[in-house]
């Protein structure tokens, strides 16, 4: 039996950690920052956590439909997109995470960026 990214590397307790470490780095980030404003931060890192551990093999799901409602309104552009998956790339490798997992949990987000990134209607 293969085991998951998320099994691998210890569940939820990893996830959340790289996670908050995560969002350390995109609250100083000049690019991405800004979209942190007024949020409720530990909400918003339960949700991520959430997010995170269903694309490397974690029990919760989440469906494109709402995912893409939860970024709609935040205008994410693909320069974002681009920053926030080079910080959680950081972040995975800062909690030990080998170049191969990191490679198959950024592929995973990657495969997210056309309902994450805002699309004009015009």
């Amino acid at each position: 039996m293969v085991q998951s990214i998320y099994d691998r590397y210890g569940g939820f307790k990893t996830i959340s950690r790289v996670v908050m470490t995560f969002y350390e780095m995109a609250l100083d980030s000049d690019q991405i920052g800004g979209h942190f404003e007024d949020i409720d931060m530990p909400r918003l890192i339960d949700h991520q956590t959430k997010f995170v551990s269903s694309l490397v093999g974690g029990p919760a799901s989440f469906t494109d439909d709402r995912i893409e409602a939860v970024h709609r309104h935040l205008k994410i552009s693909h320069a974002d997109f681009d920053e926030m998956a080079d910080l959680f790339g950081e972040a995975l490798a800062a909690h030990g995470m080998e170049d191969q997992h990191i490679k198959v949990a950024l592929r995973a987000i990657e495969s997210k960026r056309a309902i994450i990134v805002f699309r004009d209607a015009a």
